[in-house]
């Protein structure tokens, strides 16, 4: 099985999360207080001022790619393609760039103008990371993006939405994405898939803060499904970065040499493999030693016709009665009798 993870000289883009709740601080709607096994949407009603049939402008960015703990969460924020100098003007950034506090007050900008913009994340569960990327049928984390970011976008059309322009912050390379979403939506006027979007159009850095302060909330509120062990788990997670030693750390401390990780970890990641291979239990199948069992016909000598017939009347099921075929010895150790009325 090959195993997945983002490439560990990747820049981390994000400091050791607080998961300590500030005093006074909202929560985010986009967050959840149950235990993340299943991937969900949340998504804002649409913009209270926003006109039948009113073009809109639509920016797509993700939080959580690379980490080995925790969601990868992706958004999308949109508004009227009029409005979009107005939105700008709200002061969004690269969500990477501000510290947590800053991405706070600007999801409570975006909030507090629900006339303006309609905003949607969908949080991807560590769970079915790993699962879908341990398919027998090859689909890695591009493809799962990719999925993820068209789903958002039909589901914004098919609220009613008319989307005139869509920037997305690529994954893979640029020119193949923004082609694949053409030919997906060629309703959509305008199409622009770019590297560091989230740095060039504030649409898609006000997907970006949707993106990221759903993340850390969840992260922050983190509810383990497994049972008895939320006093016993740290919360020192570091970035959840493969390359962050603090995370490294909380990877081997938590690990259970038998089962393995809790379901924040996302367990298709080489990070998680190599530690479960050098400091786990093995585990060895019972079918593991059993002798490779060799085909059922080399069981049966060639034979000719006669020969076939007289097996099958040997061995046949339904003999007639004044030959009965005798009963397998387990059937009469254990008293056992065959049904052949119904």
């Amino acid at each position: 099985m090959e195993y997945e993870e983002e490439s560990n000289s990747l820049e981390m883009e994000e400091s050791s999360l607080d998961i300590t709740p500030a005093e006074g601080v909202a929560r985010p709607p986009s967050g959840t207080n149950s235990a993340l096994l299943k991937s969900y949407t949340y998504a804002t009603s649409l913009p209270t001022a926003l006109e039948k049939d009113q073009e809109c402008i639509l920016g797509v960015d993700e939080a959580g790619r690379g980490p080995v703990l925790g969601p990868m969460v992706y958004g999308i924020c949109y508004c009227p393609l009029a409005k979009k100098d107005e939105l700008a003007d709200l002061g969004f950034a690269d969500s990477k760039t501000l510290k947590e506090d800053e991405r706070d007050n600007l999801l409570d900008v975006i909030m507090s103008r629900p006339d303006l913009i309609g905003w949607s994340v969908r949080v991807l569960s560590p769970m079915d990371i790993s699962n879908s990327m341990l398919r027998k049928e090859k689909y890695n984390l591009n493809a799962l993006a990719h999925d993820t970011t068209i789903q958002l976008i039909r589901e914004t059309l098919a609220s009613g939405v008319n989307l005139r322009e869509v920037y997305v912050d690529t994954v893979g390379p640029p020119e193949t994405y923004q082609a694949k979403l053409e030919r997906i939506f060629p309703s959509i006027t305008k199409i622009v898939v770019a590297k560091k979007a989230d740095s060039k159009y504030p649409i898609v850095s006000a997907a970006s803060i949707c993106a990221k302060v759903t993340r850390d909330d969840v992260l922050r509120h983190w509810v383990f499904a497994e049972s008895g062990i939320e006093e016993n788990v740290s919360r020192e997670f570091g970035s959840g970065y493969p390359s962050d030693p603090k995370t490294v750390s909380w990877l081997k401390k938590n690990m259970d040499p038998v089962f393995g990780y809790p379901n924040i970890v996302r367990f298709s990641w080489g990070t998680c493999k190599t530690l479960l291979e050098t400091s786990g239990k093995p585990v060895r199948w019972e079918d593991d030693d059993e002798p490779k069992q060799p085909r059922i016909n080399s069981m049966f000598p060639q034979s000719n016709e006669s020969d076939l017939a007289q097996l099958k009347r040997q061995y046949s099921t339904f003999t007639a009665k004044s030959t009965p075929r005798p009963r397998p010895q387990l059937m009469q150790d254990m008293s056992l009798k065959g049904v052949v009325d119904f």
